[in-house]
């Protein structure tokens, strides 16, 4: 097959994965609420989205619940993988394993889990339900992110700090955490990215008295597609593109300074 086949075929299938989502966009910047009829260039739906409270409550909890669970997965995660990563060839194997099963496991089971966990101990669904769940599936990415940065290190390298008088603390923040902070970086814009797109662990964990932007949409889109949707999901693809984007010049540096 010959290279200009194929980067046919690589732009064929691209544009078949991307076609809904242009669509879907040009649409939000369209006069008429028909979908299937162009009626000019407007912001207004954009416009009525933030008038909506329904939706300015959606995207308070969503940005909140996101900014917590980024937080608290990242310390969870940093301190799991300088563990994971200090221990046994068999025992971290074992680790890794299990670290790995909330990334495989498909969110309909791990949402049900989580529902079923927190009625069975009492908890209101709701949300704090809702920040633990996702906290919950942020932090096994967080420890993937950081694990290859601390493989990358030198380990004499804290030795040698507390050979000349640091205490193991001060070397962990002076020495350790400098070195793998380009992973910490990645693995809370992971966290961050994955809070916001989350639907099926959050519909699971919130309640009644809960709402996210994406619960939102869903329950928007069931009584049928109005515009602001298609601004609302707009807005949510181009912070997802951004958040990407930001994550993959964090780790083109990092390799950029390994080699």
């Amino acid at each position: 097959m010959s290279k200009a086949l194929k980067k046919a075929y690589m732009t064929l299938i691209f544009i078949f994965l991307y076609a809904p989502i242009i669509v879907l966009i040009v649409f939000s910047f369209n006069k008429s609420k028909s979908r299937s009829q162009w009626g000019g260039f407007t912001f207004k739906w954009y416009a009525e989205m933030l008038q909506d409270r329904q939706i300015r409550e959606a995207l308070y909890y969503t940005i909140i619940i996101a900014l917590l669970s980024t937080v608290i997965s990242t310390l969870f995660g940093t301190i799991a993988a300088i563990g994971i990563h200090n221990m046994g060839k068999y025992s971290k194997g074992v680790m890794l394993n299990i670290n790995n099963l909330p990334v495989l496991n498909p969110d309909i089971v791990t949402g049900v889990a989580l529902m079923t966990l927190f009625i069975s101990f009492g908890l209101q669904l709701g949300f704090v339900t809702m920040l633990l769940a996702h906290v919950v599936f942020s932090t096994p990415y967080v420890i993937l992110s950081v694990l290859p940065k601390l493989r990358q290190l030198n380990r004499h390298t804290a030795e040698a700090a507390m050979d000349l008088g640091a205490t193991p603390s001060y070397a962990l923040r002076k020495v350790i955490i400098p070195e793998i902070a380009p992973g910490i970086i990645s693995g809370a814009l992971m966290a961050f990215t994955l809070s916001i797109d989350d639907f099926v662990i959050s519909f699971f964990t919130a309640g009644t008295s809960t709402t996210n932007l994406s619960i939102l949409i869903y329950s928007m889109a069931r009584k049928g597609v109005k515009p602001t949707i298609n601004a609302l999901s707009t807005l949510l693809f181009v912070t997802v593109v951004i958040l990407l984007l930001i994550i993959n010049k964090k780790s083109d540096k990092g390799e950029e300074l390994l080699l």
